[in-house]
């Protein structure tokens, strides 16, 4: 599991249920090519979770592999747990769930038919748990929510985590190395037995077999390979990150704006495919109060989703159009590191990285520095300063109107 995956916050390898010793805490990535999964997995254990010698794979309309390290309490043959519940809940392609296990509170996220990078963690602190399931509860069209029974969480149901992993199928934990060994070994027992073979032919040419009349074989036409395009690049088509952080930033506090007494205002979160998410909960008073709140609040929202409990209302707004351009990378990872390093020290605002890969669909793989910038200050006052880089990228924005603390996800492409 990444270094940062659970702001490191304390975790656990495994768990048991029903007789049964599951991994969980696995480092979750796609899975571009599911004939050729290794040298995918190898790429993503020498340059993203140091030290991974254990994976397994996933089918599935987006098929994932997960890494592990043995060092970390993980063993060869230990079933993927999180396998196990998404095949045992059948069509089910969003849900998030916290479980009771016998070494801690099992946090599962599966959004759109994809184990997030950190949904799939084991926290030996409940709190640490809950909050991070609070913090998606924001998002919304879940199809289904699960959480202990006594944590009073309105929606979510307290299930037998125990039938659903029996029900689902068991994906076991391999080493990384081991089918590179089989296949070295067949290499082998092919190769000794194409030398035999040459061996026995050459014994029959000499001793048994009639002189052979010279065959002129007809001269095939080659087809000469169709030269391909140019693979266009990631960053030769990034949506302006100016305009995602200022369109989000205006819309934010348009949203922020509608106030009504008894009815309290969420965090919201900001992307270009989602617009503004977030949700006002009921602490007294009634539904007609916030439904006209919104009505008259001249916010154009594209959804309004009120729970069958009439506490919560959910919606989203649309942030405009935003343009695309390109961007080229212009710094390494250590310049990058270093300036990451600078800026964090020159603006006193909280920022997070980690190197990151991506691989293309011909097999270019693209490597990123990517960031968790955390701060107080209004994003408009020091964007510039982000902006400067070439190849930067912007995932999503959040911001929490209780503290007043904003927060972004992205990264910068390195050369």
């Amino acid at each position: 599991m990444a270094e940062n995956q659970t702001d490191e916050k304390a975790w656990k390898a495994s768990f048991t249920e029903g007789g049964t010793t599951y991994a969980a805490s696995l480092f979750w990535q796609p899975l571009l090519d599911e004939d050729k999964p290794l040298p995918e997995i190898k790429e993503a254990a020498e340059n993203i979770l140091e030290g991974a010698d254990l994976y397994v794979t996933r089918q599935g309309k987006s098929s994932q592999f997960g890494l592990a390290a043995s060092s970390q309490g993980f063993t060869r043959g230990m079933p993927s747990a999180a396998v196990s519940l998404i095949t045992g809940l059948g069509n089910v392609t969003s849900f998030l769930g916290v479980f009771k296990v016998d070494t801690g509170w099992w946090y599962v996220c599966f959004r759109n038919d994809v184990i997030l990078s950190d949904g799939d963690t084991l926290f030996a602190d409940e709190k640490d748990a809950k909050n991070q399931f609070i913090s998606m509860l924001v998002v919304p069209d879940w199809d289904a929510l699960f959480a202990p029974a006594e944590w009073g969480i309105e929606e979510t149901r307290d299930t037998d985590l125990g039938t659903l992993l029996k029900k689902g199928l068991q994906a076991k934990l391999d080493k990384i190395n081991t089918s590179n060994d089989n296949l070295m070994l067949l290499i082998i027992i092919i190769g000794f037995a194409v030398i035999l073979w040459f061996a026995y032919s050459a014994l029959q040419s000499m001793f048994f077999s009639p002189p052979e009349q010279p065959v002129v074989a007809p001269v095939e036409q080659i087809e000469q390979p169709v030269a391909l395009p140019p693979e266009p690049k990631p960053w030769e088509s990034l949506e302006n990150p100016v305009e995602i952080v200022q369109n989000c930033y205006k819309t934010m506090n348009q949203v922020a704006t509608v106030v009504t007494p008894g009815w309290k205002l969420e965090g919201l979160s900001c992307d270009t495919k989602n617009g503004v998410v977030t949700s006002w909960k009921r602490e007294l008073g009634r539904l007609t109060w916030i439904e006209q709140a919104l009505d008259v609040s001249g916010v154009d929202f594209s959804s309004r989703v009120l729970d069958r409990s009439g506490n919560t209302v959910m919606v989203s707004v649309p942030i405009g159009e935003i343009s695309t351009l390109n961007s080229p990378p212009e710094y390494n990872e250590n310049d990058l590191v270093d300036i990451m390093n600078d800026l964090n020290q020159a603006l006193g605002i909280s920022i997070n990285y980690q190197q990151s890969t991506t691989t293309s669909q011909r097999g270019s793989v693209y490597r990123s520095l990517s960031f968790t910038i955390s701060s107080t200050t209004s994003p408009l006052t020091w964007l510039e300063l982000l902006t400067r880089f070439s190849g930067l990228y912007i995932n999503i924005v959040k911001y929490d109107i209780n503290t007043g603390n904003w927060s972004f996800e992205g990264g910068i492409y390195e050369l």
